[in-house]
């Protein structure tokens, strides 16, 4: 959440009068008694490679955090959608295939469920499906209604 705001936050600044949406995401894979593992942004293929093949046969929780922001208002709408992916068991061979194939560098976990990133999968569960592209659009239109926008 505290991204998502600085994003819009640092528009908003620019822009005063406009409201201004902010979003980030991460993906959080749960390793049992060992706690919680944060994967943001590989940015390097290793690094993807090494973010999917701890996925592998795991669950992961993509975060997303949104911010509508006005600055001469003062005003901030926030909320967090929470979509869970079931990856399939991956063998390196077909993680490198996906890495080559999408270089999903700038996607929080290595993965983008858009492209090729579907056959890695074996379930998406989310209340928003569009969510998992980085920006839930059901729960953004909400908001948007609520401070006066009018949407078909």
């Amino acid at each position: 959440m505290r991204l998502a705001r600085a994003k819009a936050s640092a528009v908003a600044l620019q822009y005063p009068d406009a409201w201004v949406i902010g979003s980030d995401q991460v993906a959080v894979r749960t390793e049992g008694s060992s706690g919680d593992t944060i994967l943001g942004k590989p940015g390097t293929a290793a690094l993807c490679v090494d973010q999917l093949r701890g996925s592998s046969g795991h669950t992961l929780s993509f975060v997303t955090a949104v911010a509508v922001v006005r600055h001469n208002s003062h005003s901030m709408q926030e909320f967090v959608d929470i979509t869970q992916v079931v990856f399939r068991t991956l063998d390196e061979a077909a993680i490198a295939r996906y890495v080559a194939a999408e270089s999903p560098l700038d996607c929080a976990g290595g993965f983008k469920c858009e492209g090729l990133g579907i056959t890695l999968c074996e379930s998406i569960n989310s209340a928003d499906p569009s969510a998992l592209i980085g920006l839930p659009l059901i729960q953004l239109s909400k908001v948007l209604r609520s401070l006066g926008f009018e949407l078909p």
